[in-house]
């Protein structure tokens, strides 16, 4: 840790965090243990900051104490070494904060059927830890938010301790960038942005994120919206340049051009392109959610952000376009969609992992029921899906379970589609004792066999 970060400060309360910091004996709390939460928690106690873990879910808790972990990217053995050292515990007692040093909030940010911002979670968080905040302490938020939360909606509450930021404690925004399965870059070498309510914060924000960052990976901004926009950017890039090849792919499908070889060819330009590709959906907790979060804020200042939320309409139209895929590709076999028996293969949002947050292939099971197939799905990172919330007309409460593969499962579905090409999945299998095949992924790329029963999105 370089002591640059300490240079200029002049709060005690400030320098003491500062040495606290540089010897390692502060001590960290992170609330909200999922996805965020739990890796980074796991990076700070292997720091060797002792670390304590708040959250609401006592199945996590308890798993957390015994040692278990219920994330891919967390080592189980890693978890429970740190267990056993006494570096890392969980519990669902805000009292707990009261030992820490820095607290971290990195709980769920979602939104409500009208597309509004949800900031519950946030705001009980920032309540919980109110009731215990004591001088000298620094809290980051790292949750995905529309720019000005920390500043209008977490500062005010920590306020109402009747302590003062900048004098009292200390505040920062620092978005998070966990890419859930990424085997490149994780915690450790992804950089960080940081950007506190004043000098003092961002400092300390910074200090503390070098126990465990690789050197020179913090990037400081100037303020907390600067980050909070900064972390909606990297999201809302990607939300618009998807939308834009699965509008592609709608366009080259009716002109008959085949939308991945053209994404193959222009790929080959070494400069002036990315490519980004199409598929049956957006998922996860950022990219479905985030255009709505900034549009939500930006009509505060009478704007209106037409090209990124037409962007995240034409994402949303996609899980409806597959749908209508294996509808067609039905017809064209003489089968209507009513009574036909579809397999979805993929339940996740992306491929290798277990995260089936917001995932497409959910509201593609709703609208494949709701017209009355008899729909199921297969992934074994995701062994149940529940959903009571209807996409395209009442389906219930349904919970379906993941159906193990055979050869006379398969043989005996009308359409298997692939709506997620998980690297387990044998794909020329797949193909071989399937009936019919839509392939949302490109997954059969390659695949001379049966060429004919494939029907690619």
């Amino acid at each position: 840790m370089e002591d640059h970060w300490k240079r200029g400060l002049s709060n005690a309360w400030a320098d003491d965090l500062f040495e606290r910091i540089r010897a390692r004996t502060v001590g960290v709390a992170v609330i909200g243990l999922g996805y965020v939460g739990l890796p980074m928690a796991v990076e700070f106690a292997k720091a060797g900051a002792k670390t304590v873990g708040v959250d609401v879910d006592q199945e996590k808790i308890e798993r957390i104490n015994r040692g278990e972990s219920y994330i891919l990217d967390v080592k189980a053995e890693e978890l429970a070494h740190l267990n056993a050292q006494g570096l890392l515990r969980a519990t669902a007692d805000y009292a707990a904060l009261k030992e820490a040093d820095a607290i971290f909030i990195c709980v769920p940010t979602p939104y409500t059927k009208m597309k509004a911002p949800d900031l519950s979670y946030v705001e009980d968080a920032s309540r919980g830890l109110a009731a215990h905040l004591r001088p000298g302490q620094l809290v980051v938020l790292q949750s995905t938010t529309y720019p000005g939360t920390t500043e209008e909606v977490v500062l005010p509450l920590l306020e109402s301790s009747g302590l003062k930021v900048g004098r009292d404690f200390f505040l920062a925004f620092s978005p998070e960038r966990i890419d859930p399965g990424n085997k490149e870059y994780g915690a450790r070498n992804t950089p960080k942005v940081v950007g506190g309510i004043d000098e003092a914060s961002t400092r300390l924000a910074s200090a503390l994120f070098e126990l465990f960052i690789e050197p020179g990976k913090i990037h400081q901004v100037s303020t907390p919206k600067v980050a909070e926009m900064t972390k909606l950017l990297e999201n809302i890039f990607r939300s618009v340049n998807i939308a834009l090849v699965n509008e592609l792919a709608k366009l080259s499908d009716r002109m008959g051009i085949d939308i991945w070889e053209v994404l193959d060819a222009a790929a080959t330009k070494p400069f002036g392109f990315m490519p980004f590709y199409p598929g049956p959906g957006v998922g996860g907790h950022c990219i479905p959610v985030d255009p709505y979060y900034l549009s939500w804020k930006a009509r505060e200042y009478d704007f209106y952000t037409k090209f990124i939320e037409l962007a995240a309409e034409v994402n949303q139209s996609m899980p409806f376009y597959t749908a209508n895929k294996v509808i067609e590709a039905l017809n064209r076999h003489g089968k209507p969609l009513l009574g036909s028996r579809i397999l979805v293969l993929g339940a996740t949002f992306k491929k290798d992992i277990d995260d089936a947050r917001n995932s497409p292939t959910v509201e593609i099971l709703k609208i494949l029921l709701a017209h009355g197939a008899q729909a199921s799905y297969h992934d074994p990172y995701v062994p149940r899906i529940t959903f009571n919330e209807p996409v395209m007309g009442p389906v219930g409460e349904r919970v379906l379970e993941s159906i193990p593969l055979s050869e006379g499962f398969l043989e005996g579905m009308d359409c298997t589609l692939i709506a997620v090409a998980h690297s387990c999945f044998d794909i020329p299998w797949i193909v071989r004792h399937s009936r019919l095949i839509v392939d949302a992924q490109n997954a059969t790329k390659g695949i001379r066999e049966g060429r004919e029963r494939i029907v690619r999105l």
